[in-house]
């Protein structure tokens, strides 16, 4: 493959991918709002005197988009790409203020106590839907809709690589060949979603909070994937049914696939509130409550 992909992430709990062909240099995600200033110094690091070109979102979650802001303050040329719905989310003050807050709160959490906020509308350049293709230098992406964790989540795909920037939809591969499912929207979504990617010839895939799989880690994760996320679902699913409380599902979910690489890179607190939404999920989808 003839691109590089960097880590640029500052907090285990961020998200930053520097994709770069020597020519054009793309941050896939931005990370938390307290780290993009750190962010965007690892980023010049790797890219010295060139600019950074793209700036592609995987979704609108706080720790996956808020970074752009401080980092397009330190590279105001970068474009701003993401869904058409994540633009609109990040043109809804209320959806800012809960992003802003949630920010600042673990920023507090983690003792960062010179926390300069930018109160950046988060605009987007370039909105794209499904099937769109965005050119950046000599590549040229696909906008693959995966969605799943949320409504709004897009994968990039670079066919002349087999590449696939992918969203949270797929699960979380941990090296201890687990697959954290993260269904927070919809599990036939995510399902469907997981098929869909498997429909692409891809071999190497970049996944948020991770980064870059070789080969065979990708064979297996993609291999792997919807099998992991409807076992998770399906036990959800028998322990509520037998009269389990939510947090009984979350601690079986915790025990089994909060190990590894998912331990050190998803905080205590965001593990549990999203765990406890795909809980709630899985009751409404398979139990109708």
């Amino acid at each position: 493959m003839g691109i590089t992909v960097t880590d640029v992430r500052v907090h285990p709990a961020d998200s930053g991918f520097l994709i770069d062909d020597g020519r054009c240099a793309i941050l896939f995600d931005s990370g938390f709002g307290f780290t993009g200033r750190r962010m965007a110094e690892k980023i010049r690091e790797a890219l010295g005197t060139r600019p950074l070109d793209y700036i592609f979102l995987s979704h609108s979650h706080y720790d996956h988009a808020l970074g752009a802001a401080y980092i397009r303050d330190e590279y105001p040329e970068a474009k701003l790409v993401a869904s058409e719905y994540a633009a609109k989310i990040f043109d809804k003050p209320t959806a800012r203020e809960l992003m802003r807050k949630l920010d600042f709160d673990l920023a507090r959490r983690e003792g960062v106590e010179d926390y300069e906020e930018i109160p950046s509308p988060l605009t987007v350049d370039i909105r794209v839907s499904d099937g769109d293709t965005v050119v950046a230098g000599d590549m040229t992406f696909t906008v693959i809709a995966l969605p799943g964790h949320t409504k709004c989540s897009i994968g990039y795909y670079l066919e002349k690589e087999r590449l696939l920037l992918s969203p949270e939809t797929l699960g979380l591969y941990s090296d201890e060949k687990k697959i954290l499912p993260s269904p927070l929207v919809g599990y036939e979504m995510s399902r469907d979603s997981i098929r869909r990617a498997r429909e692409l010839e891809i071999e190497n895939i970049v996944i948020p909070h991770i980064g870059l799989l070789d080969r065979s880690e990708t064979a297996f994760y993609l291999s792997a994937a919807e099998e992991s996320l409807t076992e998770a679902v399906m036990e959800i699913r028998d322990i509520l049914a037998a009269g389990g409380t939510h947090e009984d599902a979350i601690e079986h979910f915790r025990e089994k696939y909060y190990t590894g690489s998912v331990l050190r890179s998803y905080p205590p607190d965001a593990f549990a509130l999203n765990t406890g939404i795909t809980v709630s999920l899985v009751e409404r989808e398979l139990l109708g409550k």
